[in-house]
């Protein structure tokens, strides 16, 4: 089979023709839109690992499915799964049957983000050499179950599929970089399709780390934008999209769902957990996708920021949202979705497309939840409670530990006249 790149031409449109999303919040586009309709938080004590020793003991968590959809692999085989690659697994299924993509040319990338990836695996590996180092029962399987790559393995063997991987541990921009570089492929002319998106489920070292950092707020519900706010709550959850371009999804008869415009992604020097004050790499992402999507900032009605609720980024991304929209600033939606679902890692940036997906689709913007007292860094229209509004072109922002930074732009399909 010749490679299908070499015909096609150099600026396609990205279109998504699938997504499957699995969050706090719910286990579809209806049960997310429901969720945020209701203004509803997800957060509870942890209960599949000890938090009794933890200043905080709380998170949002996802309710796995009984069943994890049709698959080909057996129970073994999903035994051999962690919590995040299960929800993965979950989210390509969706994904593909909204799409209709049964059979997938060898030639197509599965683009992930992960900043955890099996990291439970990985626990599970230390805790048994710590009781029995001498004993090697079941440890092979986890140092193979652990890398990343084998858990996209073992969802391209659920799907009956071999297509090449590209793992992009970014932290927290993770899952916005995967779509954004499935995008540049698509763009570029070098694949019609591509599978996209991103995933991490709670573990034991990740929260007993953010623990250790004090980045969490002691009240387990976070604040985004308000003047006291005291941290993040962590989250967790996956979202994969397909991806293709316009030629692709007419010869196959695919129902678009949005398009993707613009990507960008800048790197912050500035220190390894604090944004730069100013937000000068975020101020360079947005720009950046603005430049590749070809809008200005007033083009934008909302945005879906990283708004974590930690003192520092919050303050940080609402200067660069000031400095990057000017006098455009004041009229611009934003909000925080991570005030209902928490913190998702590298999981964040790719259900936030989602989410931007499903306000466009259904006309409705998420509100920045828990909020009392506005920041004053805020010169911005922050919304506190769900909105009706009319949305043509959104934005969301993805930051990282590292100073990863990344944003992408979705517009809306509008109906043939």
């Amino acid at each position: 089979m010749s490679d299908p790149s070499s015909q096609r031409p150099n600026n396609s449109r990205v279109f998504i023709t699938g997504i499957g999303m699995i969050s706090p919040m719910g286990k579809t586009l209806e049960d997310h839109l429901r969720s945020v309709k209701a203004g509803s938080t997800h957060f509870r004590e942890v209960d599949f690992f000890d938090v009794s020793r933890q200043r905080v003991k709380t998170a949002a968590l996802v309710d796995l499915p009984e069943s994890l959809g049709e698959h080909h692999l057996s129970e073994k085989e999903l035994g051999r799964l962690d919590r995040g690659t299960k929800l993965m697994l979950y989210a390509t299924g969706e994904a593909l049957n909204q799409a209709g993509l049964s059979d997938i040319d060898p030639h197509t990338p599965m683009v992930v983000g992960t900043s955890a990836g099996a990291m439970p695996i990985g626990e599970a590996y230390f805790k048994a050499a710590s009781i029995e180092p001498l004993s090697r029962r079941g440890q092979v399987s986890r140092v193979e179950h652990y890398q990343p790559q084998k858990g996209m393995a073992m969802i391209q063997r659920a799907f009956d599929f071999r297509a090449q991987t590209q793992i992009i541990s970014n932290a927290c921009a993770s899952g916005a970089n995967a779509i954004g570089h499935a995008y540049q492929l698509i763009k570029s002319g070098q694949r019609p399709v591509a599978l996209a998106g991103g995933y991490d489920g709670l573990s034991e070292m990740v929260f007993s780390g953010f623990n250790s950092l004090q980045a969490l707020s002691l009240s387990g519900i976070p604040r985004p934008f308000d003047a006291k706010r005291e941290g993040l709550a962590l989250g967790e959850g996956a979202a994969m999209f397909v991806l293709e371009t316009e030629e692709s999804m007419l010869e196959r008869g695919a129902t678009p769902l949005a398009e993707i415009i613009g990507y960008g992604m800048a790197t912050d020097l500035h220190h390894l957990t604090q944004p730069h004050p100013e937000g000068k790499a975020a101020i360079s992402s947005m720009k950046s996708a603005c430049k590749d999507a070809k809008v200005e900032p007033s083009e934008i009605q909302y945005i879906n920021s990283h708004g974590t609720g930690t003192p520092l980024n919050d303050v940080a991304e609402a200067n660069a949202i000031s400095t990057w929209a000017g006098a455009d600033a004041e009229k611009m939606m934003v909000s925080s979705t991570k005030s209902a679902m928490g913190h998702a890692l590298g999981g964040a940036g790719a259900i936030e497309a989602g989410l931007c997906l499903m306000a466009l689709r259904e006309q409705v913007v998420p509100a920045s939840l828990n909020v009392r007292t506005l920041d004053s860094a805020c010169r911005f229209d922050l919304v506190t409670e769900p909105r009706s509004a009319q949305l043509d072109t959104v934005l969301t922002n993805s930051f990282g530990f590292g100073g990863c930074n990344a944003t992408l732009i979705l517009r809306k399909i509008n109906s043939p006249s």
